[in-house]
C-alpha cells in the first residue's frame, strides 16, 4: 500500500465526506468493516459506528452527514476575521496605539471599535493562534547599540577567541 501524505486535522467537509465513503462501502457489502477502517485509515470502532447509525438511522446515508454545529452563532464572520488580520498585520500604530506592541486588550479595543463586539482575552488569545497569528514579544536592543561593531567584532575578534579556546581544551 503506497503510503500518501495526509494533513495533520481534516477538515469538517473532509471528514464528512470519509463516513459518506464509508456508508458507500457499507452499503455495498463486499468489504468487512475492518476493511474498510483500514482503507479509509480509521479505527474499527468509528466503522462500526457508522454501520450502526446507517441501520437505524431513517434516512440512509443521510444520517452520516455532518451535523449542525451547536451553541451561539459567531459574533464575527470568517471575513471579519480576515479583515482584523490585516490590521494587525499592518501595525498597532497605524491602527491608532502609541507602540507596535500588540497585546490581546488592544486587540479586543481594536475589535470593538471597528465591529462594536467584545471578546474575552481567553477567547482571543485561542483564536487567533488557530488563524497562525502569534504573539510576537520584540527583541530589546540598546539605543547606543552599534550594529556594525558588533559585526566587525563577530567577523574580526570572536573566531580568533573561538580558535584560542579550543587550543586550550583538551
Amino acid at each position: 500500500m503506497v503510503c500518501m501524505w495526509r494533513p495533520r486535522k481534516l477538515t469538517p467537509e473532509q471528514l464528512e465526506e470519509r463516513r459518506l465513503e464509508a456508508g458507500r462501502l457499507l452499503r455495498a457489502g463486499r468489504l468487512s468493516q475492518a476493511e474498510i477502517a483500514r482503507r479509509l485509515d480509521v479505527s474499527r470502532t468509528a466503522v462500526s459506528q457508522w454501520a450502526k447509525r446507517l441501520r437505524e438511522g431513517p434516512h440512509g446515508s443521510a444520517a452520516l452527514k455532518r451535523r449542525a454545529k451547536p451553541g451561539r452563532p459567531a459574533r464575527l464572520t470568517p471575513r471579519q476575521w480576515q479583515q482584523l488580520l490585516d490590521v494587525l498585520a499592518r501595525g498597532a500604530i497605524k491602527a491608532g496605539f502609541d507602540t507596535e506592541r500588540w497585546t490581546l486588550p488592544r486587540v479586543r479595543v481594536m475589535i470593538q471599535r471597528r465591529f462594536g463586539v467584545t471578546y474575552h482575552a481567553h477567547y482571543l488569545s485561542a483564536r487567533l493562534r488557530d488563524l497562525g497569528w502569534s504573539a510576537q514579544v520584540p527583541a530589546i536592543r540598546a539605543r547606543e547599540r552599534d550594529e556594525e561593531l558588533i559585526r566587525a567584532w563577530l567577523d574580526r575578534d570572536w573566531p580568533r577567541i573561538k580558535k584560542k579556546l579550543a587550543a586550550r581544551a583538551p
